[in-house]
C-alpha cells in the first residue's frame, strides 16, 4: 500500500486525535490535492488501494466478494476496488443502483475502468451465491436523505447477510450513517469493519456509529489534513491525559489536595453518594464530606475516610457535588438553594440537574453532566433530539447554562463554550446504576486538586472510561459501579 496510503490501524489510542466534519474533508481533500500536484481520480485510485489492504489483511482467504456501488464518489471507490481484486484472480460481482453509463466525473472514470477490464455492473443482488465478503460502497459522506429505494433495498440484503456470519467492509462510512451526527437516516449498513479516507469523520464515534462501524481504521491517502484547518473536534483517550497527571510532591499533605463537599443522598438513595464519595477519594481529593439526608446512617459506616455531620462553616469546601441520589422533594429542593453558589467550583449531576432544569441559570463556575434525558430535560426537548445530534446539543446546552458541559453516552462529548472533545474510552457495561456517580466524585476530586475545569473534565471522562474497560475484563454483563474503585486508584497514579 505504500507509505501515500498509510492506514492507521483500528485500536481506538492509534487513531487520530482531530475530528471533523464532512463538509471539512471535502474541502480539504480539494486544496490539499490541488497543492500537492494530485487529481481527485488519483485520491480515488489510492482508496481502492487502501481498501484492498484491508482485505488481504483481515480476510485473506475471501475468494467470492460482493461489491455493492452507489451513485457517487463512494460507489466510485468500490468500482476501483472491483477492478484491483479481480486483477489479482478473485471472484468479484458488482451490484450497481445506477447504471455505469450514467455516471459523471472521477466515478464514472471508476466505472468505465472496471467495465473495460472486463467487469460487468449487476442490476441486483438476484441469484448471487452467499459471498465470502461484502463491500458497502453505496452512500458516503454526501447522504442528507432519508435512505429508501434501491440503496435500501440493498442495504437490508447487505445486513441480512451479515447476520449469517458474512464480513462487511465499509467504504467511509456506513451507508445510512449521518457522517456529522452518527445518526441513522433510515436504515443504515451494520459493518464489521470501516475504512474512512483523509481524516476521521466525527460523526463515526458517536450517536448510533459505535454499534454500527466494527473496527475503525483511516487511510490517509497522503493528504495531510492535521494541519490544513481548526478540527471541529478533539478525540480523547486515558494514555494521552496522562501527563496531566503529575506526582505528588513529597511535602504534600491533605490540606493541599482539596476539600469536596457531596451534597445528595436522600432516604433510599444513600449508594449514589457514597459512591461519588468513595470516587473522589480513590481519585484523590484531601478531604471528603457528605451532606445526605438525617435519616441515613453515617457514610463513615462503609468508607470511614467520609466525613459527615453539621457543616458550620459555609468556606470549608473548595469543590461542591450537587445531584447524586438527591431526589425531588422539599428537603432536596432546600439543599439546591443552599448549596448553589458563585464562589467555587460545582459539579451538577442526577438530580442537580433536573432541579436545574425547574429553575434554569447562567454560571461560568459548574460543571454539568447529563445523559440525553437529563439533556432533553435542560434543553426542553426530546431524547430524540439529543441523540439525532449529540454535538450540536451538548453546544447549546454549554451555550443556555456556561460553564463546562459533559453530555454522556457513547461517545461523550465536552464543551466549553470555545472546545468540543470526544471520549472513546468505555464499554456497554457502564450502562448501569451508579456510573455517573463515580464520575462526578472523579471530576470533583480532579478540581479540588486544582486542575483547570476543562482539563479535570476531559480526565475524569478517560480515567472513568478506561478504569470501566479494565473492570470488564471478565465481561460487560454484570459489571457494577464499585468494580471501578480499584482501577480508579490505579489509573490516577499512572507510572
Amino acid at each position: 500500500m505504500g507509505e501515500h496510503y498509510r492506514c492507521d490501524m483500528e485500536t481506538p489510542s492509534s487513531l487520530p486525535q482531530a475530528l471533523w466534519r464532512a463538509e471539512q474533508i471535502r474541502q480539504a481533500e480539494a486544496e490539499l490535492a490541488s497543492a500537492a500536484g494530485l487529481s481527485l481520480y488519483t485520491l480515488m485510485e489510492r482508496a481502492g488501494s487502501a481498501l484492498l489492504a484491508v482485505i488481504q489483511r483481515n480476510w485473506p482467504e475471501a475468494r467470492r466478494i460482493l461489491i455493492c456501488c452507489g451513485p457517487g464518489n463512494n460507489g466510485g471507490d468500490g468500482y476501483v476496488l472491483a477492478r484491483l481484486l479481480r486483477e489479482r484472480g478473485l471472484f468479484v460481482q458488482l451490484v450497481a443502483t445506477r447504471e455505469p453509463a450514467r455516471l459523471k466525473g472521477d466515478a464514472g472514470r471508476a466505472a468505465g475502468a472496471w467495465l473495460a477490464a472486463g467487469g460487468v455492473a449487476l442490476e441486483s443482488v438476484s441469484g448471487i451465491d452467499t459471498p465470502d465478503l461484502l463491500v458497502d460502497a453505496l452512500l458516503g459522506t454526501g447522504l442528507a436523505h432519508q435512505v429508501e429505494g434501491a440503496e435500501a433495498h440493498l442495504i437490508g440484503m447487505i445486513n441480512r447477510w451479515r447476520a449469517a456470519g458474512v464480513p462487511v467492509l465499509a467504504v467511509d462510512l456506513p451507508s445510512g450513517l449521518q457522517a456529522d451526527t452518527g445518526c441513522v437516516l433510515g436504515c443504515v449498513v451494520q459493518a464489521s469493519y470501516t475504512l474512512t479516507f483523509i481524516g476521521l469523520k466525527q460523526g463515526l464515534l458517536t450517536g448510533r456509529a459505535p454499534e454500527l462501524v466494527g473496527k475503525l481504521g483511516v487511510a490517509r491517502l497522503g493528504i495531510d489534513i492535521e494541519g490544513w484547518g481548526e478540527p471541529s473536534a478533539l478525540r480523547i483517550d486515558y494514555p494521552a491525559l496522562t501527563p496531566l497527571l503529575r506526582p505528588r510532591r513529597r511535602t504534600a499533605h491533605k490540606g493541599d489536595h482539596g476539600r469536596v463537599l457531596l451534597v445528595g443522598g436522600n432516604s433510599g438513595m444513600a449508594g449514589a453518594i457514597l459512591l461519588a464519595g468513595r470516587a473522589a477519594l480513590r481519585a484523590g481529593a484531601g478531604l471528603v464530606w457528605v451532606c445526605q439526608h438525617p435519616s441515613l446512617p453515617s457514610p463513615a459506616l462503609s468508607q470511614p475516610e467520609l466525613m459527615q455531620g453539621a457543616l458550620e462553616d459555609g468556606d470549608w469546601d473548595t469543590v461542591r457535588v450537587i445531584g447524586p441520589g438527591l431526589g425531588q422533594d422539599e428537603w432536596a429542593r432546600g439543599c439546591f438553594e443552599r448549596f448553589l453558589c458563585q464562589g467555587r467550583s460545582l459539579v451538577m449531576d442526577a438530580d442537580g440537574l433536573n432541579l436545574l432544569a425547574q429553575s434554569p441559570r447562567h454560571q461560568d463556575n459548574w460543571v454539568l453532566t447529563p445523559h440525553p434525558g437529563e439533556a432533553a430535560r435542560l434543553l426542553g426537548s426530546t431524547v430524540a433530539q439529543v441523540e439525532a445530534d449529540r454535538f450540536a446539543a451538548v453546544v447549546a446546552l454549554q451555550q443556555r447554562y456556561g460553564g463546562v458541559v459533559l453530555l454522556k453516552g457513547a461517545g461523550t462529548l465536552i464543551h466549553d463554550g470555545r472546545q468540543t472533545w470526544l471520549c472513546t474510552e468505555g464499554n456497554p457495561g457502564m450502562a448501569g446504576g451508579g456510573m455517573g456517580d463515580l464520575l462526578s466524585g472523579i471530576i470533583a476530586a480532579l478540581l479540588a486538586q486544582g486542575m483547570a475545569p476543562r482539563d479535570a473534565v476531559c480526565l475524569a471522562v478517560a480515567l472513568h472510561g478506561e478504569a470501566a474497560d479494565r473492570a470488564a475484563a471478565e465481561g460487560e454483563r454484570g459489571l457494577l459501579a464499585s468494580d471501578l474503585l480499584p482501577w480508579i486508584r490505579r489509573l490516577a497514579n499512572p507510572s
